[in-house]
C-alpha cells in the first residue's frame, strides 16, 4: 500500500535536501490521496527541510498526485511533464514552485 511507503519517502527526500536551493521559506502542501496518512505539509527553506503529516492552512503551492507517482518521482524513477499537469494527472497550484521542489531535492 503506497501510504506506509511515504514516511520512508520522505525521510530518504530530507536526506537529500540541497541547501540554498531556494532562497526564501516556501510552504507545501501534498495531497496524496484520500486515505489517513497522504495528507503531508513540508517547508523548505534557504537552509533546512521540515516534514510533517498532515494539512497545513495556508500553502504556497499544493501539489495534488496520486502517493505511487509521489514516490516514484522522489525515487527518481518519474518526472512530472506537461502532459501530466495538462491532463490532471498531476494538479499543482504553482508549477514554478513544483520546478524549485524538484531542484531542491534533486529530482
Amino acid at each position: 500500500m503506497p501510504d506506509q511507503d511515504l514516511p520512508s519517502t520522505f525521510a530518504a527526500l530530507q536526506a537529500r535536501f540541497r541547501p540554498g536551493a531556494v532562497d526564501r521559506p516556501i510552504t507545501y502542501y501534498l495531497s496524496l490521496g484520500e486515505q489517513p496518512g497522504e495528507k503531508w505539509t513540508l517547508v523548505v527553506s534557504p537552509t533546512a527541510c521540515e516534514v510533517r503529516e498532515g494539512k497545513v492552512v495556508n500553502a504556497d503551492c499544493v501539489l495534488k498526485m496520486p502517493a505511487d507517482k509521489f514516490i516514484a518521482m522522489a525515487a527518481g524513477r518519474w518526472q512530472p511533464g506537461a502532459m501530466d499537469v495538462l491532463s490532471g494527472k498531476v494538479k499543482t497550484s504553482d508549477i514554478d514552485l513544483l520546478r524549485r521542489l524538484q531542484q531542491a531535492f534533486g529530482l
